[in-house]
């Protein structure tokens, strides 16, 4: 990938990835800086990433693989990063943003995980299963107890006979009802 391919690539996808990580990790600002770093990791390895082999893959596996860690080992600090936004540049999320942020909180990280990867990233099970190193069926699992929390969490009753995601607001989310797709 030449300087200007890996330019546009980080113009068009930085935003949609630190969307998709504020979703799995429910830190604004810790998505950012995840997000930039592995975009800086990506910048030395820009030669090797190429379009056949996802770069923006590669660059939201490497921030989540950052923000896990930086969980782990810094846990006290992250209270601090909470509190950073600045009210002046930062646009208020919505009403059902919020409320669907807050779900997602609620879940264990390795549901909030697949069902970012599945419903905003909007990744088929087999590729949530490569990126997170889980089996197809741990997936699928974890898909299934994800909808069924959210769907209690947000108030909402799940489909009859299934455990089923309601509709909700924001770009890529599925708004089928039912198990995910085998």
């Amino acid at each position: 990938m030449t300087e200007e391919e890996f330019t546009e690539f980080y113009a068009h996808s930085v935003h949609r990835l630190t969307g998709q990580l504020y979703v799995m990790t429910g830190d604004l600002h810790e998505a950012q800086d995840a997000v930039q770093e592995a975009f800086v990791r990506a910048w030395s390895k820009r030669r090797r990433l190429d379009g056949r082999r996802a770069p923006e893959a590669w660059v939201r596996t490497v921030a989540w693989r950052l923000a896990v860690r930086r969980r782990r080992t810094v846990r006290g600090g992250l209270r601090a990063w909470i509190g950073r936004a600045d009210p002046a540049t930062t646009a208020e999320p919505g009403p059902d943003a919020v409320d669907l942020a807050a779900a997602l909180r609620r879940l264990p990280p390795r549901q909030r995980h697949c069902a970012a990867l599945f419903y905003v990233c909007d990744l088929p099970v087999e590729r949530i299963a490569a990126e997170t190193g889980l089996a197809v069926g741990t997936v699928k699992t974890h898909l299934a107890r994800a909808r069924a929390a959210l769907a209690g969490h947000l108030g909402r009753p799940a489909p009859p006979g299934s455990p089923g995601l309601p509709p909700g607001p924001g770009h890529g989310v599925r708004s089928g009802s039912g198990p995910p797709p085998r």
